[in-house]
């Protein structure tokens, strides 16, 4: 059975699969009632340093970059309406091909053209990150938001990190961001130039 994660709080990956390598992290979520404008929100994955900024530009995964450029990271394709039932968005993680200098890979989900629509995650329910082992599809841990983030455009979900063990964790972060994407990925250095 999966770990349950709340805010601020980290497992072990590594000792409930043994040997892991790559993992998928799904992300899910229901868009309340609105006013009929259609949210589109969007995963991504910043590969950081231990400053807690990027490696390089490509190393922002998203859909406009897919792939990190050694192909660690790996978005899974954009769903944009949040419709269905599973995983709405996936990212992909390879531990054993991140660079030396990578310290940990964070998740996060915002809403396209959220600030700019007046669209923020109080509108969005059954918000949830789950890391599913790759090898065989089993869920290891999930971090179901609970709080309202009503002014937020865009959520760090969870972070994803080797110990100094060697250990693969997994943290809960639920930290949100009323500047969207673009305060999200300045803050992360990404050049937006």
């Amino acid at each position: 059975m999966a770990v349950s994660l709340s805010k601020g709080g980290n497992v072990s990956l590594s000792k409930e699969a043994p040997g892991l390598v790559s993992v998928t992290v799904g992300l899910g979520w229901d868009v309340r009632k609105t006013d009929g404008a259609a949210f589109d929100l969007d995963a991504s994955a910043f590969v950081v340093d231990e400053s807690g900024k990027v490696l390089s530009d490509g190393h922002f995964v998203f859909y406009n970059n897919k792939t990190s450029p050694e192909g660690a990271v790996v978005y899974g394709g954009d769903n944009t309406t949040g419709a269905g039932e599973g995983d709405d968005e996936t990212i992909k993680i390879d531990f054993s091909k991140l660079p030396a200098n990578a310290k940990k890979v964070t998740i996060a989900v915002t809403i396209y053209d959220g600030q700019a629509r007046r669209q923020n995650f109080g509108s969005v329910q059954n918000a949830y990150a789950r890391v599913i082992n790759l090898a065989d599809g089993k869920e290891l841990a999930r971090y179901d938001l609970s709080e309202d983030s009503s002014t937020n455009a865009a959520m760090v979900f969870v972070e994803l990190y080797r110990s100094p063990q060697g250990d693969i964790k997994v943290k809960a972060i639920g930290e949100g961001w009323e500047s969207g994407l673009a305060g999200l990925a300045s803050a992360m250095g990404v050049n937006l130039a």
